[in-house]
């Protein structure tokens, strides 16, 4: 039963502080990040540093939003907003163990190299707190960003580092381009959407 999946809003800034603690519950079991991060003390201390590196530019754009009074949250970068590559890569060489890294920057590399490059909207980051799953929020969070990007005629981006939410980026207009998986690591999916007219 969708909860208050009509109330989508922009995250403020004194609320940024709060829309990174629902990321870190969502992706407490995420594939890519326990990868990543497999001591649980280890993720809970550096995942905020990865997330804020990787999703914070949505805060200077005005694009993060939350659902549900802070049930679920999404950080979108519109057209030109782009990743802190640099930030992401210093919180990877700071706080991975050297083993994963090997297998990381290879794995974020090839996600780059299928990163469109045309103009559009990217979702680095969309997560819903574990205990408000199943409610609607993710998929009210996917629709109010997607139906403006069919307003505005621009395609939309993500890749997914958790097979089990492809189906619902599906259902959202997203398809896989393609597979990465590299080395000992989980997949991830590139998804790209094109504009509904």
């Amino acid at each position: 039963m969708p909860e208050s999946s009509g109330e989508v809003r922009v995250v403020s800034a004194e609320d940024r502080d709060r829309a990174f603690a629902v990321q870190v519950a969502a992706f407490a079991a995420d594939p890519i990040m326990r990868w990543l991060y497999p001591d649980a003390r280890d993720y809970l201390e550096h995942f905020p540093a990865f997330a804020t590196a990787f999703g914070g530019a949505a805060f200077d754009h005005g694009t993060a939003f939350e659902a549900g009074g802070f049930g679920g949250v999404s950080m979108w970068l519109p057209p030109g907003g782009e990743v802190d590559g640099e930030a992401v890569g210093k919180v990877i060489q700071e706080t991975i163990t050297p083993e994963i890294q090997q297998e990381s920057f290879p794995m974020f590399e090839q996600m780059a190299e299928h990163h469109i490059q045309e103009p559009h909207w990217y979702l680095p980051m969309i997560g819903v707190d574990p205990s408000r799953q199943g409610r609607g929020l993710g998929s009210a969070l996917l629709a109010h960003r997607v139906a403006e990007c069919d307003a505005q005629g621009l395609p939309a981006f993500l890749e997914s580092s958790n097979p089990a939410n492809v189906p619902l980026y599906e259902r959202h207009g997203f398809r896989v381009v393609a597979e990465i998986q590299v080395g000992d690591s989980p997949g991830a999916w590139p998804m790209l959407r094109t504009p509904r007219s």
